[in-house]
């Protein structure tokens, strides 16, 4: 039986390695937490939006960038210190204006493929993930930001995705307890959220089940790859081992980076900072006034989720600020008075405040093929539609896989 290692426990590697389990691999997940899912798939957005497919390689977002530099409560930070990471990064960002359109197409096509696959695998595994099928309403409080999203539609309906515009009133009736006035919205009905750590959990729970063996606590020290095969140098426990495999994977997240150089490649991911909340709904009045509906206002880049009965989630926010996952106050008051504005029935006194890294391209497309030595490949660089694409590039490396090593 052919052996696979994969390097990364958050979203893209639990379903790489279930993807690949299912088709007859031996595989081994090495995960430097104690659990799956405890960096950046622990407490993002909580959207499966294939709606939020639009890249962000387009001209109005240098502009909202530069006008937001100083501000510390925008929603796009850039530290103004330079690295020739951040450089190199926004230098290929620029570069990828071009295909601004193709490159939205292609990511809404394959957010709706990873519909299927996904929705499959919580069904057959009987995963629990609050998962609710109540569409997402894109939320605009000005023309010129609804004339921008009409023209994103017709890009997303050609990557198969129909939705919908809607009038204020409209809206009031798609998500009543939402306060403010509004130009107008955009409505995806087939769009829908849910929990990711639960989620990724109990998918690692039914990858083990499969056979994966999952090596959590494990830190990778260094990697090597050859014609023939790949090692994996890691310490775990206090002792240092080596990983011997046909093959590996990596979905490291913004750990890639070093990584794939360590293989002679170049996958130019940056860690880009997101913020979320989660409101502890702990009275009847707050359960009442929090919305069902999960919501993207695209004037503060902010994006909702209702978990359960008793949790609501809104994060956003965009830091380019190297490795730094400092928890910001000034970063954290925006979402909480957003919460206070939109839905002033919802008290804010129990809040959890996280921060995560976004493993993002300069392109906004993951990196999903083979490396420079046969044995490698890559699923990684999801940016801030992780969970969303996730399926369907586990699909995708698995179909890679399944090319260079037959089972």
């Amino acid at each position: 039986m052919r052996t696979i290692t994969i390097i990364g426990g958050g979203i893209t590697g639990v379903t790489t390695a279930y993807a690949l389990a299912k088709r007859g691999y031996a595989v081994t997940l090495l995960e430097r937490h104690p659990y799956a899912a405890m960096e950046t798939s622990y407490a993002n957005g909580g959207q499966l939006s294939a709606s939020n497919a639009e890249v962000w390689n387009h001209t109005s977002t240098v502009l909202k960038g530069l006008k937001w530099m100083l501000k510390n409560d925008a929603p796009l930070l850039v530290n103004p210190k330079p690295s020739w990471h951040k450089l190199s990064w926004f230098a290929e960002f620029v570069a990828a204006m071009p295909r601004y359109r193709d490159n939205t197409i292609v990511t809404a096509r394959l957010a709706v493929a990873a519909r299927e696959h996904l929705f499959r695998w919580a069904a057959d595994e009987r995963i629990d993930f609050d998962h609710k099928r109540e569409g997402i309403l894109h939320i605009y409080r000005d023309r010129a930001g609804f004339d921008h999203a009409w023209q994103v539609s017709k890009l997303l309906a050609q990557g198969g995705l129909p939705r919908r515009a809607v009038t204020p009133p409209e809206m009031r009736a798609i998500e009543p307890t939402l306060a403010g006035t509004y130009y107008g919205g955009f409505y995806t009905e087939s769009d829908s959220t849910g929990d990711i750590h639960k989620f990724t959990f109990g998918l690692a729970s039914a990858a083990q089940r499969l056979g994966v063996k999952m090596r959590f606590g494990c830190r990778v020290i260094d990697l090597a790859a050859t014609a023939h095969g790949a090692e994996v140098d890691v310490l775990q426990d206090g002792a240092n081992d080596k990983v011997l495999c046909d093959a590996v994977v990596i979905c490291a997240g913004t750990a890639s980076r070093d990584l794939a150089a360590r293989v002679g490649d170049r996958v130019n991911v940056y860690p880009v900072k997101g913020y979320s909340i989660t409101v502890n709904l702990t009275d009847d009045a707050s359960r009442a006034a929090a919305p069902n509906v999960s919501l993207l206002d695209d004037a503060t880049k902010l994006v909702t989720s209702r978990l359960g009965v008793g949790r609501f989630r809104v994060a956003g926010t965009a830091e380019f600020n190297g490795f730094n996952r400092d928890i910001r106050a000034d970063r954290i008051a925006p979402l909480i008075d957003w919460v206070r504005q939109c839905f002033p029935g919802v008290s804010t006194r129990s809040v959890v405040p996280w921060a995560g890294l976004r493993p993002m391209m300069p392109d906004l497309m993951p990196r999903v093929g083979r490396g420079k030595r046969p044995s490698v490949l890559y699923n990684t660089g999801h940016g801030h539609l992780g969970w969303t694409l996730s399926a369907a590039t586990a699909e995708m490396t698995a179909d890679l896989m399944a090319g260079m090593l037959p089972t």
